[in-house]
């Protein structure tokens, strides 16, 4: 069965009225119908629904049931990846979307190359959050993982104050991931390096804001591939795989 996300404009009582690119997608890609069965998705509900009108420019459907989307992982993960070169953050943003990363914050790290100013991170944004946002229909999500403006270091290190659990990937030392204490109901804060990783003085100013340092062993793992790897391994400890 077809499935979109609705924002908050689009629950108007009883139906869901659908406007834009979906609406043609709906009538025009799809071919649907009057009658037939389509699911919109929004803040981790499902809305079943039957397309009950529709125009050149919209789709009105009638809610049938609402429930609880069982895609969504119970652990609230919030990823922070120091931003890297070329088009790498756009592959992070999908895979780690897909494995059910909740929060995927850019920021600046000592080592980051790639230093946008304010009107290239503004574009950088807008697509971010289309490949999150592409990401999570492809994986049945029942959200779509936020993605932040870019951050820098210090400010990152504040945001990551409310996680239960602070992690950093190190690549000279730490902890294992398996004992960070990763628990399925606990909110996670993990913070990853761009190519080069982080300079010893970050990781320091991690720690005293309460962050763990973790090594995922003696291979050394591009920048891209690292997130991807931690999403992965966290899904697993808290038994959302």
């Amino acid at each position: 069965m077809p499935r979109f996300f609705a924002d908050e404009n689009a629950v108007r009582g009883d139906d869901i009225v659908i406007t834009g690119g979906d609406a043609r997608h709906i009538g025009y890609s799809l071919r649907m119908k009057l009658g037939d069965s389509i699911t919109f998705v929004r803040e981790g509900m499902e809305y079943s629904c039957t397309i009950s009108a529709m125009t050149e420019t919209d789709v009105t459907c009638h809610i049938d049931s609402i429930s609880p989307s069982d895609c969504e992982p119970t652990i609230k993960l919030t990823l922070y990846q120091a931003l890297p070169k070329s088009d790498k953050m756009e592959l992070i943003i999908q895979k780690t979307a897909e494995l059910g990363a909740y929060r995927i914050v850019p920021f600046i790290s000592k080592r980051c190359v790639s230093r946008p100013d304010e009107k290239s991170a503004e574009k950088k944004l807008a697509r971010w959050r289309k490949i999150s946002e592409g990401a999570a229909k492809q994986a049945g999500r029942g959200i779509i993982p936020e993605i932040s403006p870019l951050l820098s270091f210090e400010e990152a290190l504040r945001d990551m104050e409310s996680s239960e659990i602070k992690l950093i990937c190190y690549e000279n030392g730490g902890s294992a991931l398996s004992e960070a204490g990763i628990d399925s109901e606990k909110s996670v804060a993990v913070m990853i390096g761009s190519e080069g990783g982080f300079e010893r003085t970050e990781v320091d100013m991690a720690a005293a804001a309460g962050a763990v340092p973790i090594w995922l062993g003696k291979r050394i793992l591009r920048c891209e591939t690292c997130p991807i790897a931690v999403t992965s391994v966290i899904m697993s400890l808290s038994d959302n795989f």
